[in-house]
């Protein structure tokens, strides 16, 4: 028994240090010009750019098989920080793929939630938690307002909510942390 439990511990030692060898060896890098562009897109992955998501919309940028100016949420700014970035000129957003909005939330009205999940099937960053044939809830803080679990709601209970800026929500890219005095 004891012999075993040595030539397994063995064994998952062996096969260990090959798989970390083969990791650091065989390591495939991504694109850096990809990553810059996908941190300027707004990461709301709503899809409006014709992608389904930010990441391969940064990734059609790079290969230049998009224009730098689908993206309605990241609005003017962002097609200028791309058109700075890929040394490119500046062009006014795309109106086909949709105007910029104030960001904002989804919220469902409970009561009427009839439990269907197909808004939880829409959300492209699992904002929204419920069961089947039980009432739904959007976790604010996780919620792009990319409005995709709108449409499929068979009951109409989803509204979208303007974010008001205040002083936690206006242009902060961490959250604030109140001090409090002793």
């Amino acid at each position: 028994m004891l012999t075993a439990l040595l030539v397994m511990t063995g064994l998952a030692l062996l096969l260990g240090a090959v798989l970390g060898y083969a990791s650091i060896k065989f390591k495939v890098e991504g694109d850096p010009l990809v990553e810059k562009i996908d941190a300027i897109l707004p990461q709301t992955q709503c899809g409006q750019c014709g992608f389904p998501g930010c990441k391969p919309y940064a990734e059609a940028i790079a290969r230049e098989e998009a224009e730098i100016n689908q993206c309605p949420p990241g609005g003017d700014e962002g097609v200028r920080k791309l058109a700075e970035l890929l040394g490119k000129d500046f062009k006014p957003l795309n109106a086909e793929h949709g105007t910029p909005k104030p960001k904002s939330v989804a919220i469902i009205d409970e009561p009427t939630c009839i439990g269907c999940t197909l808004c939880i099937q829409a959300c492209p960053v699992d904002a929204i938690l419920g069961a089947p044939k039980q009432m739904h809830t959007i976790l604010a803080a996780e919620c792009t307002g990319c409005e995709l679990c709108v449409a499929p709601c068979p009951v109409d209970c989803i509204s979208m909510i303007e974010i008001q800026p205040d002083i936690s929500t206006w242009k902060w890219q961490y959250p604030i942390y109140q001090i409090k005095s002793v």
